[in-house]
């Protein structure tokens, strides 16, 4: 490591320690030439997953791309952004744990609606009207009509004596 203060390249470390749930090492060092203490970040740079796009091309994944479709499916509706954020990782976290270099899109909608389904149900009528690009308002009211049965079957088995 090069000594911000002298440029010389040999140092001790002083102290170590890991941060953020032990995902990064802090390590602060002491230049052998000048004794100047300076503090580094270690990271583990994960691998760069592409997305297969439906016309076949490939490009980088990127979080935030995620996170801008929740943000507009869940615009106006009485959702926090800690919410959304956690959901943003939560599906980030499942992709990186079961792809190791290239996820199609198409997967990424589906957990992306997954889990809109889950926080809230507008949100995910929203998100699907857009990724399922329906044609017609018949494709949509068969939509509705499926998250209107499965709540009504939810609600059946969640009341007592149902």
């Amino acid at each position: 490591m090069k000594c911000p203060s002298c440029g010389y390249e040999e140092d001790k470390v002083v102290d170590s320690r890991s941060i953020k749930d032990s995902t990064v090492t802090r390590r602060r060092r002491e230049c052998m030439s000048c004794g100047h203490r300076y503090t580094t970040y270690e990271y583990i740079e994960p691998a760069q997953l592409m997305v297969i796009k439906r016309d076949g091309n490939r490009e980088e994944f990127q979080r935030e791309k995620i996170l801008r479709g929740i943000v507009s499916a869940c615009g106006k509706l009485p959702i926090p952004r800690e919410s959304m954020e956690t959901v943003t990782d939560n599906i980030v976290a499942e992709l990186r744990a079961e792809f190791r270099n290239e996820i199609p899109s198409s997967e990424i909608g589906e957990r992306v609606m997954m889990h809109l389904r889950e926080l809230d149900e507008v949100a995910y009528v929203r998100f699907a009207s857009v990724y399922r690009k329906f044609e017609d308002i018949t494709e949509f009211m068969d939509e509705l009509r499926t998250l209107v049965r499965e709540a009504k079957t939810n609600r059946a088995v969640n009341t007592p004596g149902g």
